[in-house]
């Protein structure tokens, strides 16, 4: 018993803890894909990149995420701090504002792709542990900047190749005259129905009558002047008019939220909403005493991950590595490393084996499974005729070439 239940404390210690995850070579690569993309069109749009510490005071978050701060991941540090995980990157962003606010151009935007951390019950698409990659108009109360950064929410998904995505969209300002529970409740009503909207306002201290008031209250809005205005502005970006739509009963329960909400969904992708984003000017003046409007947008990356790969949209990545080097005998180790060094000059992803004891047909296996499409061998023959032998693992074939020559075909592949 003792030595099977060592064997258990082993195993549990090889464990991720829940909502927390591991991601092979494979996965990661899918995961820099993405991001990658997600970059270009940040940039494309005109958004600078920004990063803030993952860990920060307490009292930033405090009263300002409504609900969800049921989930915040707070302790006291060493010093007898309050502090927390970050929870989003909306409210350290109002921070880095109002702290550098004479040092940034105005109106600011930025991008941001980090880690968030929510202690929430996890399932698809939903984790402790995420990245959260967010796009924001800072100094500007317009509705033009909602409607830009609602265009880029649905170009990231038309860039990514999705034949569709829906963005819904509605006015916090149409809202102001419901109880903060009543907006939180409505909110809920895609995920669990009309009496259940109901039946949560009434547990939160709303009379039925009041309740029902409200929710037909919200049903029966019609899109004021900023609606409109954002409307317009995707239709004359190019977006057709399957792609978007005003949503009355769209809430979205964040406390902060004060003007345009929100959301992106992919047809036919059921593990719920990809995006979300929301008007908030107040948050920049709550914590920094400096009244300077912010709207914006936070993406799910995994979900997006998710999405993208349900619809074949990711390039099938193994590895990075293009070419392996192998290395014939430990005699010719040298010429081995110098064509290694050469190919990399050229811009080739050139991998080297590093061990020169072991077998060629092995070092190609290895090549085989790691997914690297092309080998190069270098024996004694080669020396002598001062060529190298270039072989597709693909197709099987090799050729006597010259180093510039395996640049051009490995980089035409």
């Amino acid at each position: 018993m003792s030595c099977e239940y060592n064997k258990m404390i082993k195993m549990n210690k090889l464990q991720t803890l829940k909502g927390f995850r591991d991601f092979l070579p494979e996965e990661a690569l899918k995961r820099a894909w993405l991001k990658g993309k997600l970059i270009k069109i940040f940039e494309n749009w005109g958004y600078d990149p920004l990063e803030t510490p993952t860990l920060e005071p307490l009292e930033i978050f405090e009263g300002e995420i409504g609900e969800g701060e049921q989930m915040f991941y707070k302790f006291k540090d060493n010093g007898g701090r309050n502090v927390a995980l970050r929870y989003d990157q909306t409210v350290p962003t109002c921070r880095v504002v109002g702290q550098y606010a004479n040092e940034l151009p105005m109106p600011f935007k930025r991008y941001q792709i980090q880690s968030a951390y929510r202690c929430e019950n996890t399932q698809k698409g939903r984790y402790r542990e995420f990245l959260q990659c967010d796009a924001d108009i800072f100094g500007i109360t317009s509705p033009l900047a909602d409607a830009e950064t609602i265009a880029l929410s649905l170009d990231i998904y038309k860039q990514l190749g999705f034949k569709k995505a829906i963005v819904s969209i509605n006015d916090r300002a149409l809202l102001k005259d419901l109880p903060y529970e009543a907006v939180v409740a409505i909110d809920k009503l895609k995920k669990i129905g009309e009496e259940s909207v109901l039946k949560e306002m009434t547990n939160k201290g709303i009379s039925i009558e009041k309740a029902k008031e409200y929710f037909n209250q919200v049903k029966n809005l019609k899109p004021n002047k900023t609606i409109q205005t954002i409307l317009d502005y995707l239709r004359n970006s190019g977006f057709e008019n399957d792609w978007y739509k005003f949503e009355p009963t769209l809430a979205r329960s964040f406390s902060y939220s004060t003007g345009p909400i929100w959301e992106v969904e992919i047809p036919k992708f059921e593990a719920g909403s990809v995006l979300g984003g929301e008007r908030y000017d107040k948050i920049v003046l709550n914590i920094s005493g400096k009244d300077i409007p912010g709207t914006g947008f936070g993406m799910g990356f995994d979900r997006s991950l998710e999405a993208a790969e349900q619809f074949g949209l990711i390039p099938q990545l193994k590895t990075k590595s293009q070419v392996l080097v192998t290395i014939f005998s430990p005699e010719l180790l040298i010429q081995s490393i110098k064509i290694a060094k050469q190919l990399r000059e050229k811009n080739l992803n050139t991998e080297l084996f590093p061990d020169d004891n072991t077998k060629l047909d092995k070092q190609l296996k290895y090549a085989d499974k790691k997914g690297i499409p092309f080998v190069v061998i270098i024996g004694p023959e080669e020396v002598d005729t001062k060529t190298i032998t270039l072989k597709n693992l693909k197709t099987k074939e090799q050729n006597k070439v010259s180093v510039s020559e395996v640049a051009k075909l490995v980089s035409s592949c």
